[in-house]
């Protein structure tokens, strides 16, 4: 009788599992629904920006050339790594970690001297919530922060 009952148990779940897959492979993919132009991209991640971060109109014009550089920074990278079907090497990989940390540390100071303390403060949280909603791991947790600001 166990037997019969786990069987059950076991065939519901996978039919209910493979219902499932089915619905996910119907939805269309992110990027398959925004395939917009990267001056169109950018122009939504600058009022975006805008609306969370309360920007007067001469941060967004800075904020418009920062946009659009690593706008073009990150499509060349894509086409660089589309371009390379190898895998890269450890000493490769090390120097494109590398390069990205160095661009992010660049970017971090630009967006202090555009924005003020309380802007850069939502902007930081809301990078963190983005990389924390992508999966991202690293150093930026919040238990760190919290032991950071002690």
């Amino acid at each position: 009788m166990k037997k019969l009952i786990i069987a059950a148990l076991l065939v519901v779940g996978m039919s209910s599992f493979a219902q499932d897959k089915k619905e996910m492979e119907k939805r269309p993919r992110r990027d398959e629904m925004e395939k917009f132009t990267p001056e169109q991209r950018n122009q939504l991640m600058l009022k975006k920006m805008t609306l969370d971060l309360d920007l007067n109109a001469k941060q967004q014009e800075q904020m418009k050339q920062i946009i659009a550089e690593q706008s073009t920074k990150r499509e060349a990278m894509r086409t660089a790594r589309k371009a390379n079907q190898e895998k890269p090497t450890s000493d490769e990989l090390f120097a494109m970690k590398n390069k990205m940390l160095d661009e992010q540390i660049v970017m971090k100071n630009k967006m202090k001297s555009i924005l003020s303390p309380e802007q850069f403060e939502k902007w930081d949280a809301m990078k963190e919530k983005q990389h924390q909603r992508n999966g991202h791991r690293g150093h930026h947790g919040g238990e760190r922060k919290a032991e950071l600001k002690k």
